[in-house]
């Protein structure tokens, strides 16, 4: 007995050693590979479907399909980024030269409702001497520039690194098959066969749910707020749509956008009363739309009520980033369909 004791403790510590050893090995990549998979997982039936229709081989729909991703996500933000800075550029040189200037406000805005005379003031003293209005927000402009540069950095990383996921997603989509199958058998194993093959199904539907929810309301989104940036005569409406579609994926409030909308329209737009206040109420509405969406696409084929999806999404989130989304909606579902199996399996006889 004590032979085999020793035994057995020798191979639990060799298994332990071993895994640690792999997850030590593996944690750099852990991020990007997990949003890999849930990449690959929410768009693996597209790539089927264009595989079906063109008769293609999977490594090649995969990567046709992935080429296309990157430049539909890649080009316009490099050309957005690029706009950007050049327009950035050119604002600091003017401000340096002194060929910056703001005209006065118009007596209209002292109507504005609740804020209209302080905005009045403040705009008429950065109109009569810009300088000395911006020496005096110099510690406020500090901290905006500082918060402004960190978070053009994150969102420029988070950039690549999704493109870089995506592009790994295109390696497991060409792969699925034998991939899927081999989850199928790693749920199996755990669960056993009937109980595995259920799960494995849930965990891949509820990814699915999720990238719904959080693509399609992104998208939906984008085309009304897209709509009322044309209907209030804001330039490049159709550029800001774009902006609003990218930071809604990255789970980033769309009110980043519209807001500035409504200030456009207050100050440069050339409405009335009447036609400002609708505007600003529709691009508000669209700005929280998200709010409404998400939990009426969330949850969607799954069997697993929506509530269960929408708190695993959330928690998710709040505890892990934006992957949380769909590891917390996973874990959840998993977790509920494990549990309400335990209720239901009452053994016979037992009342």
């Amino acid at each position: 007995m004590s032979r085999d004791l020793l035994d057995f403790f020798i191979r639990l510590g060799l298994i332990v050693v071993a895994v640690v050893a792999c997850e030590a090995i593996f944690a750099p990549f852990l991020p990007i590979m997990t949003w890999a998979l849930i990449l690959a997982v929410a768009l693996y039936p597209l790539h089927l479907s264009i595989a079906r229709r063109t008769g293609w081989s999977p490594g090649r729909t995969a990567t046709l399909f992935v080429l296309t991703l990157v430049l539909l996500l890649g080009v316009p933000t490099v050309m957005l980024g690029s706009s950007f800075a050049t327009h950035i550029f050119d604002v600091i040189g003017n401000f340096d030269a002194g060929a910056t200037q703001i005209d006065p406000p118009a007596d209209s805005v002292r109507e504005w409702p609740v804020v209209g005379e302080h905005v009045y003031e403040v705009w008429l003293e950065a109109s009569e001497d810009l300088p000395a209005f911006l020496d005096t927000l110099q510690p406020q402009l500090s901290n905006f520039s500082r918060a402004a540069l960190e978070t053009a950095a994150s969102t420029a990383g988070t950039l690549f690194f999704f493109l870089g996921a995506l592009i790994i997603a295109g390696i497991m989509m060409a792969y699925g098959e034998s991939g899927s199958a081999a989850m199928a058998r790693v749920f199996c194993r755990v669960a056993g066969t009937t109980r595995g093959m259920a799960l494995h199904k849930l965990a891949t539907l509820t990814v699915r749910s999720v990238a719904t929810g959080v693509v399609g309301v992104a998208f939906i989104q984008a085309l009304l707020l897209g709509v009322g940036f044309m209907l209030a005569g804001i330039p490049a409406a159709g550029l800001l749509a774009l902006v609003v579609l990218v930071i809604g994926i990255l789970q980033l409030p769309a009110l980043i956008v519209s807001i500035p909308a409504i200030a456009y329209v207050w100050g440069l737009g050339d409405g009335g009363m009447i036609v400002n206040v609708a505007l600003t109420v529709y691009l508000l509405i669209a700005g929280f739309s998200d709010n409404v969406l998400k939990p009426m696409l969330l949850g969607r084929g799954v069997d697993v009520p929506m509530p269960v999806v929408l708190l695993g999404a959330l928690g998710g989130m709040i505890s892990q980033g934006i992957v949380g989304l769909f590891i917390g909606a996973v874990i959840l579902s998993v977790g509920y369909e494990l549990f309400m199996g335990w209720v239901d399996d009452v053994p016979e006889g037992n009342d």
